[in-house]
């Protein structure tokens, strides 16, 4: 969606706020200078939202600003993604309890992908385990490994078996 920022209030406007703010001027499809300076606003331009500094942050459109060229483009902000608040029942919710609450979700979210894929790769091998096919050890040693890794003390932050050819 198309924003400018107009030049008298700095307000920013879409399109379509700016073309009912002039009902009685008639625009073409495509803007360019000339619409711009007849409107006496400046275009916006996207620019790229910032990684994050840390965990438990996130970034968030704040505003305009003018790049290094004069173009007035997305300002963006960095914020904690919690903060400490009471809610209605005058309960304490503090930064850290919701970040912990939040990480255990993300890690469980992460050992459910990493057990679906464990579970594929047993899946790939169930047939060496029929009784007529000759199982060698790296193919139990590897299996093993995989039944294993949901106990490993840094799961579901684990690296998967290299799988014997």
């Amino acid at each position: 969606m198309s924003e400018y920022r107009i030049k008298a209030t700095g307000e920013v406007k879409s399109q379509d706020q700016i073309k009912k703010d002039n009902p009685n001027v008639s625009l073409p499809s495509v803007w360019n200078a000339n619409v711009y300076e007849a409107l006496n606003i400046d275009p916006v331009l996207e620019s790229p939202q910032p990684e994050t500094t840390g965990d438990y942050k996130t970034v968030v459109r704040d505003g305009v600003e003018q790049d290094a060229k004069n173009n007035w483009v997305y300002a963006w902000a960095e914020k904690d993604m919690f903060s400490e608040y009471t809610d209605d029942d005058d309960v304490v919710h503090t930064k850290a309890a919701q970040e912990k609450k939040y990480q255990t979700r993300l890690d469980s979210e992460k050992a459910e992908e990493m057990r679906n894929q464990r579970n594929k790769l047993l899946a790939e091998t169930d047939f060496y385990a029929l009784s007529d096919v000759n199982i060698t050890d790296a193919i139990k040693t590897y299996r093993q490994e995989l039944r294993d890794l949901p106990t490993h003390k840094d799961w579901p932050k684990v690296d998967f078996p290299e799988k014997p050819s």
